[in-house]
């Protein structure tokens, strides 16, 4: 059986005890990180070595979904000989790795691959397709016979993330803003855009992310559940997801 953990649900910096952007997709003894924002990377440590991760998964460049993968690259570095681990990364996130920390080289750490064609990672096949942001972010898809999971990354509203989610298990979206979204072109989701579009790709659950700091939440859920009839859940720090198969 596939199951999701949260390591981070924030957007932008983390709200105290939180941490932004980072999910821990597992089976069995298969692990595959999804971003590493701010303070992500020691929640992930009480549940995975370094060491046991199959692959990492990002979905673009900004530091609230990429910052602590500096902690992990150090991690690897000096806990995993003569390895490197499989990234799955727009570009964008190797130029903010060199920035950070160019000795060792990312790519002496780091297995890079650039988002373009479908891949096997552990048992999942990723898929990807590009959604519109402020930077190039790429939505991902990851599925097995055990389950499917897609993330939207950050995103305005899209068709193209509808298809991506179609018919998953469970669908992370981020959930930025709330009311009304504004007369303006946009690269975040309202809570209710993401209800809508969870709806219209037929998913089974919908997770809630990426929350502005002092956020109600309970009110993005309502917002959420007015447009999806299927289970709203509200992403928290430590909760796990199993994902079933259908």
């Amino acid at each position: 059986m596939a199951r999701l953990t949260v390591l981070g649900s924030c957007g932008a910096w983390p709200e105290p005890g939180r941490a932004c952007a980072g999910f821990l997709l597992s089976q069995g003894n298969h692990h595959v990180v999804l971003d590493l924002g701010y303070g992500a990377a020691s929640r992930l440590f009480t549940h995975v070595a370094a060491k046991d991760l199959d692959a990492v998964v990002i979905t673009h460049e900004h530091p609230d979904h990429i910052a602590d993968l500096t902690a992990l690259s150090r991690a690897w570095h000096y806990t995993v000989e003569d390895q490197r681990l499989p990234l799955h990364c727009t570009p964008g996130v190797l130029r903010r790795l060199e920035a950070a920390e160019p000795r060792p080289h990312p790519a002496t750490i780091f297995d890079i691959h650039t988002f373009a064609r479908p891949e096997t990672v552990g048992p999942w096949q990723l898929t990807s397709t590009p959604l519109p942001h402020h930077v190039p972010n790429h939505g991902v898809r990851l599925s097995s016979p055990h389950g499917t999971a897609a993330y939207s990354g950050d995103t305005g509203p899209s068709r193209l993330l509808v298809e991506l989610a179609r018919d998953a298990d469970l669908l992370i979206c981020e959930a930025t803003l709330q009311g009304e979204p504004p007369d303006e072109p946009r690269r975040l989701l309202t809570a209710a855009e993401a209800g809508r579009t969870a709806a219209e790709a037929g998913v089974r659950t919908l997770l809630l992310t990426h929350f502005w700091p002092g956020a109600d939440r309970s009110v993005s859920a309502a917002e959420a559940r007015r447009e999806f009839d299927g289970e709203v859940l509200i992403a928290d720090e430590g909760l796990t997801i199993e994902l079933d198969a259908h």
